[in-house]
C-alpha cells in the first residue's frame, strides 16, 4: 500500500517514515517548501533524506505564500493549527491522486504548540484520511537513537526554519469552532488549488541509498 510522508528536514519525518516502511507501506515523500522564507536547504535536506531512505518520488510545494496569508488574515496564535490543518487537506487531495491509503506524520506528543491532544484533535478533523503517527509517544532521546541507527541523523541535526512566521504564544487548546470561524476568512480551496499547481515532482536517483 502506499502512503504520502510529510517530510521536513528535521529529525522525526525521517524516523516515521522508515518505521512506516517497515510494516510495508510505500512512500512517497511531500516536502511544503519556505524557499523565500529560509533558502534552499530545507528542501535539499529533504533531497538527501529521501535519497536514505530509499524513497523514489519527492513532491515539492512552494508554501511561502500560504503561510503569509495566515499571518495577515488570521489570529495569529492559530498559525500553527492552521498551516498543519491545510497541510493535511493538500496532502489528502495529492494521495487520492495517487491512489494512497494514509498520510504519515513525524508529529511527537507535546513537542511543540500544535502538537498537544487538542490541537491534534482540531488538525486531524481537517481530513478524512487515516494520519498515521508512529512516533507520536516516543521520547525524543528514543528518536534521535533511532535517526543515528538509520543515518538520517547528520542530514537532520540543526535548527528547523520553517517556523519563521510562527506566534511567540501558539494556541494549546484550540477548538474546532473557532479554528473553522478563523478558516472562514481565507480561500481554502484557492490556497490548496495553488499549493497543487505549484508542486513539482523530483526522482530521487537512490543508486547510493543508505537504507537500513
Amino acid at each position: 500500500m502506499k502512503a504520502i510522508l510529510l517530510l521536513s528536514g528535521g529529525i522525526d519525518s525521517p524516523v516515521a517514515g522508515y518505521l512506516m516502511q517497515k510494516k510495508g507501506l510505500d512512500l512517497i515523500a511531500l516536502h511544503f517548501a519556505n524557499t523565500k522564507l529560509a533558502g534552499e536547504e530545507g528542501t535539499e535536506k529533504c533531497r538527501k533524506l529521501a535519497r536514505l531512505l530509499g524513497i523514489r518520488r519527492l513532491l515539492v510545494i512552494p508554501f511561502d505564500e500560504q503561510q503569509a496569508e495566515f499571518v495577515r488574515e488570521c489570529a495569529h496564535k492559530y498559525y500553527y493549527v492552521l498551516m498543519r490543518r491545510l497541510m493535511l487537506k493538500i496532502a489528502e487531495r495529492i494521495a487520492k491522486r495517487e491512489g494512497a491509503s494514509y498520510l504519515i506524520t513525524g508529529d511527537n506528543l507535546g513537542q511543540v504548540g500544535s502538537q498537544t491532544l487538542p490541537n491534534m484533535v482540531v488538525i486531524d478533523r481537517a481530513t478524512t484520511m487515516e494520519v498515521l503517527r508512529p512516533i507520536l509517544c516516543n521520547d525524543k532521546i528514543e528518536t534521535i537513537r533511532i535517526a543515528e541507527r538509520i543515518g538520517t541523523f547528520e542530514t537532520s541535526k540543526g535548527p528547523e526554519l520553517c517556523c519563521l512566521l510562527g506566534p511567540k504564544h501558539p494556541a494549546t487548546k484550540s477548538k474546532l469552532e473557532a479554528i473553522e470561524a478563523e478558516e472562514k476568512k481565507l480561500d481554502v480551496q484557492k490556497m490548496i488549488e495553488d499549493a497543487c499547481n505549484a508542486m513539482q515532482e523530483e526522482m530521487i536517483d537512490n543508486a547510493c541509498s543508505g537504507k537500513p
